[in-house]
């Protein structure tokens, strides 16, 4: 498995009776591929994973993974609350078909070094799927810092990190004491763009799910040399790109699904839809981006010649 490239973290949908709506979730798959992405993730923040039952995990991996039928990796979140709940996920989401994990730090408690560690051990040594640590202490309280990644080192399969602490520099911080040991995947849209030219290896994205196209586009440029050409559509993107770093990053983005015919707006309770004028501001922003959307089919064209990594 390759940690590189970009790889949406997928909404998922639900129908007006607050079921799973398969048709509307493979509808976006399809788009995502078709733009060619690297991979699938699953189950994490966007995907309201907290509002899921076990069964609906289960249903949207096994949908999922007949659905991408082996083109990219299909990866599940984990974020529970003790370590043998997560031990219990890695495995029925291996036998359910899962090519890796995503995984944060333990939920509600707030872990210390040493137990996030632990936590992190005992879920990958329970398992031979490839691992990718969510180092997101904004969000989630717990920063997993250089030493903590020092003693995760000799375990094999972690083998990428999700790059939330919203500091660039951390990019390099990782690159000099660890070298290629761990990829690195940006978690953070609006600092993509430079955390991809930093050396980051790949973009866990979130508007990428009402813009797979683009998302893709500025991926390949930067990794072609092509930064003048990749600044150029992230400027377009950016005030879109600002809707992940917000609270209801999850209505902003399924609304901009809405507008870009690849999704529902429905939410699961307790979070609600978006209305009055904030729900205005949202879709002003969305629409005048629609409205001004880069001609990419030939630039995607031209990206054929990039490798996919």
């Amino acid at each position: 498995m390759k940690w590189e490239g970009v790889f949406p973290a997928v909404t998922t949908k639900f129908t007006d009776k607050d079921e799973l709506d398969i048709p509307a979730f493979l509808k976006n798959i399809e788009a995502q591929l078709a733009a060619g992405v690297n991979g699938i993730i699953l189950g994490g923040t966007l995907g309201e994973a907290s509002t899921l039952s076990d069964e609906e995990k289960i249903k949207l991996v096994q949908e999922t993974v007949a659905f991408v039928d082996n083109k990219v990796p299909v990866i599940l979140n984990i974020a529970e609350q003790t370590t043998a709940k997560a031990i219990e996920v890695a495995d029925t989401a291996r036998k359910n078909g899962v090519s890796g994990l995503m995984l944060l730090p333990p939920m509600r408690y707030k872990a210390d070094d040493k137990e996030t560690v632990a936590y992190f051990k005992a879920v990958a040594q329970s398992t031979d799927l490839p691992i990718m640590i969510y180092n997101n202490p904004i969000d989630y309280r717990i920063l997993v810092t250089l030493d903590m990644f020092e003693e995760l080192a000799n375990i094999s399969n972690i083998q990428a990190v999700k790059e939330s602490t919203r500091e660039v520099s951390n990019i390099t911080k990782m690159i000099n004491r660890f070298g290629d040991r761990f990829k690195i995947l940006s978690g953070v849209d609006t600092i993509a763009l430079e955390s991809l030219v930093l050396g980051a290896h790949g973009w866990v994205a979130g508007l990428v799910c009402a813009f797979p196209a683009e998302t893709v586009a500025i991926y390949k440029l930067i990794k072609a040399g092509r930064c003048e050409e990749a600044v150029k559509i992230n400027r377009w993107f950016f005030p879109l790109l600002e809707l992940d770093v917000h609270p209801k990053l999850v209505q902003n983005i399924k609304l901009a699904e809405v507008q870009a015919g690849l999704g529902t707006e429905n939410v699961r309770l307790p979070r609600m839809p978006l209305e009055g004028d904030e729900r205005e501001h949202v879709l002003s922003v969305i629409n005048k981006a629609l409205e001004n959307r880069p001609v990419l089919p030939e630039l995607q064209k031209e990206l054929r010649a990039v490798p996919t990594f």
